[in-house]
């Protein structure tokens, strides 16, 4: 397996909600990443997919919530969410694809 192909799995997919978009007015990105991932790994995987620098990378574990669903109770699944803070000048735009 090629080294592009872990970066993928490393970073799910980009988080695009209001908190995000504020997060975005610091220059910051929020990836919805594997719940394995460390910090090192986080920041490598999006240097190396998007060509930016990182200036730093915090991260946040959501516990899912217990549901219901047509009677049945569920519960979502946990979430593994990174903020990454790039360095000025670097930018990502979350709304064209990869």
């Amino acid at each position: 397996m090629s080294a592009k192909h872990e970066h993928y799995d490393v970073i799910r997919k980009p988080i695009i909600t209001e908190k995000a978009t504020m997060a975005s007015e610091s220059n910051a990105v929020v990836f919805e990443v594997a719940m394995n991932s460390n910090k090192p790994q986080i920041k490598e995987a999006v240097e190396a997919l998007f060509g930016v620098k990182v200036k730093a990378v915090n991260t946040t574990i959501t516990k899912g919530k217990v549901k219901r669903f047509r009677g049945q109770i569920g519960t979502r699944k946990d979430v593994k969410k990174a903020y990454v803070t790039l360095e000025e000048g670097n930018t990502i735009d979350v709304t064209t694809g990869l």
